[in-house]
């Protein structure tokens, strides 16, 4: 199963029609990007939501637009681009959750069911939804109370080991790990521009994920994002370098510049993964709770670098839409 990673509808439609997609994906960008586009459909979100939210939480007239009515803006715009979103691809679409309440349980919990309450208003089944939380250990438990309510979930931010397991003891439907930015770290740190598919620290992290679910027969889908060419950008077909060496994953979220070049490529692609894999895995079931998680989180200085790094993009994404919702509201 392939993911496209994209808001915009004009892509998510021509790569739905080659039959290459059956989910997309959603995140603060896109919404932002969403919110801030001329195209008339766009608009059309982006008034429906301010309409939808001042309905909701205060007087149509002379709104002055506190934080919950901007928030709810904000979570109906996330829906209206989904619900489009819906009609395009035969598969699950992922919703993100305000990042910003990433350490708060309850408040993920309350923000989750009220995303799910809109698409179940517009007749999109939760089924078709996927909510997508950060991999915080707030986040990570906000997931295990959302399963047991039957509303899947997407572990998204992810760059360890520790995160992928506390997701699959935690009953997630599926993890994000983002093996691109595992390696950007690693050559920011090392130095080392260059390394061969198959040792590429954000390959070798997301095989150990992938076994980690195999031998202990999680159920919790591992669908990597976020690629980068593991031998660099100067050599010719690099940029495919790790979605190659990871083929045979469960899923993969893939922006349409990589869906383009894999649709062009003529390299013969074999799998990689399989799910005889959970025989090299040698981790022990660990059951982890806050304490050993954060214990261990803190001492992997690459998750707390990327994790931080993208909880602040997703956050400044979210607070530029704000800014855009604000004005529209005047």
């Amino acid at each position: 199963t392939i993911s496209i990673d994209s808001g915009d509808l004009d892509v998510v439609e021509k790569y739905a029609m080659t039959g290459l997609i059956t989910d997309a994906t959603t995140n603060p960008l896109f919404v932002s990007q969403a919110g801030a586009k001329g195209d008339k459909r766009y608009n059309a979100m982006v008034e429906e939501a301010i309409t939808y939210s001042k309905e909701i939480t205060c007087n149509m007239e002379g709104c002055e637009a506190p934080d919950e009515t901007i928030n709810l803006a904000i979570d109906r715009l996330a829906v209206n681009l989904g619900a489009e979103l819906t009609t395009l691809v035969p598969g699950k679409v992922s919703t993100e959750v305000d990042i910003r309440l990433s350490y708060d349980t309850e408040a993920s919990v309350d923000r989750a069911r009220r995303i799910i309450k809109m698409y179940e208003e517009k007749g999109i089944s939760q089924d078709r939804i996927l909510i997508k939380l950060a991999g915080t250990w707030e986040g990570i438990q906000a997931a295990a109370i959302l399963e047991k309510e039957g509303i899947k979930c997407n572990i998204t931010l992810v760059f360890t080991f520790l995160q992928a397991a506390a997701a699959a003891q935690a009953g997630a439907y599926l993890i994000s790990p983002f093996p691109g930015r595992i390696l950007d770290w690693h050559k920011s740190k090392t130095g080392k521009q260059a390394y061969s598919p198959d040792s590429d620290p954000g390959v070798i992290a997301v095989k150990k994920m992938y076994a980690y679910f195999r031998r202990y027969d999680y159920k919790t889908i591992c669908m990597p994002a976020s690629w980068r060419p593991s031998r660099g950008a100067d050599v010719d077909g690099s940029s495919l370098d790790e979605i190659i060496a990871l083929a045979g994953v469960d899923e993969m979220t893939i922006p349409a510049n990589l869906l383009e070049e894999l649709l062009n490529s003529d390299v013969t692609i074999t799998r990689n993964c399989e799910p005889s894999d959970g025989h090299a895995c040698t981790d022990p079931d660990f059951k982890l709770e806050k304490e050993s998680f954060q214990t261990y989180f803190d001492s992997d200085p690459c998750g707390q670098d990327k994790l931080n790094e993208g909880m602040a993009a997703f956050t400044q994404e979210t607070e530029k839409l704000a800014k855009i919702l604000i004005e529209r509201f005047s």
